[in-house]
């Protein structure tokens, strides 16, 4: 365990707890930061305001990723990319390592989900296509695609059944 002082309030936290504090949840929109947790890109006043309980106007951005990334969590800024698993035209070698992974490798976390891409981004990953299309109203985003990942490791390689 970890204690953090935020909002002038102190707090245990620790990794484990943090994912607790997502389970059940759906990430909202990217805008500029995000941490990863679990394979999921998630923003950080949406994960410390779920975990804390504290109100996001009571932290800025860098608070919460400062204090996610002490506790081990990867943070980075969103950066353009042309599609799914690369950079865009012009920014090869930009932003985290994981925008030059395979497409399989960029959908690895969400095998078995349904997921909602614009772009190479994925959106958001559910269960079923109906959360899908919630998130997307509630977010008012739009997809251009959406579909479900398949469930195996060969499935999503593309490697042939045996």
């Amino acid at each position: 365990m970890t204690t953090m002082t935020i909002s002038g309030r102190a707090y245990e936290l620790d990794p484990r707890r943090v994912e607790r504090a997502l389970e059940g949840e759906l990430p909202e929109p990217i805008q500029e930061h995000f941490v990863v947790i679990n394979g999921r890109r998630w923003p950080p006043k949406q994960v410390l305001a779920l975990v804390t309980g504290l109100d996001r106007a009571d932290f800025t951005t860098h608070q919460a990723r400062r204090a996610l990334t002490r506790l081990g969590f990867t943070a980075a800024r969103a950066v353009r990319r042309g599609r799914l698993g690369g950079a865009a035209p012009g920014q090869e070698g930009a932003g985290t390592p994981e925008q030059s992974r395979p497409v399989a490798e960029a959908l690895r976390p969400f095998i078995g989900k349904w997921v909602a891409v614009r772009g190479e981004e994925v959106l958001v990953a559910a269960d079923s296509p109906a959360e899908v299309v919630s998130w997307l109203a509630r977010h008012q985003q739009r997809a251009q695609s959406m579909f479900r990942v398949p469930e195996t490791e060969a499935a999503i390689s593309g490697a042939a059944p045996q």
